[in-house]
């Protein structure tokens, strides 16, 4: 299911589109459709890093949600770059709708320092991820 097409559409505050992708933004959640058969690197994902760092800056936690409503491919060397160009990010997920996304979600999993990253629906890696944000940003708070 896509986000548009979802009961959280309305909860949209702002929209971009790249080459690759859709990103939808919530106030503590990024979530990208990428395109199908995308190849997403450091160099094909430029503009969707870019609108994510202007969204959330350095500082602001966030969570980040791939939802992989179409068959697309992650350079898994880029992903420790990606995570020290964030270090707000605090939660991902990735939301696979089928048996070859599941797959290539826990090879992703491997990849990251966080744990259990796939979910089988929108709105339970919706909900996890924004639980996790809340969490870090309680956290934080107490400081």
């Amino acid at each position: 299911m896509n986000i548009i097409n979802s009961n959280v559409a309305s909860q949209v505050v702002k929209q971009t589109q790249s080459e690759v992708g859709t990103l939808h933004f919530f106030n503590h959640i990024a979530v990208v459709e990428f395109n199908e058969g995308t190849h997403v690197d450091l160099s094909s994902a430029k503009k969707t890093i870019n609108d994510v760092f202007e969204y959330f800056g350095n500082e602001k936690p966030f969570g980040f949600v791939a939802n992989r409503v179409n068959s697309y491919s992650i350079s898994l060397m880029d992903v420790p770059e990606v995570k020290s160009i964030f270090p707000n990010l605090v939660a991902y997920g990735v939301v696979s709708h089928n048996q070859a996304g599941r797959m290539n979600a826990e090879i992703e999993n491997n990849f990251c320092s966080t744990y259990d990253i796939v979910f089988d629906n929108l709105y339970e890696g919706l909900n996890t991820i924004h639980n996790r944000v809340l969490e870090q940003i309680n956290l934080l708070s107490l400081n």
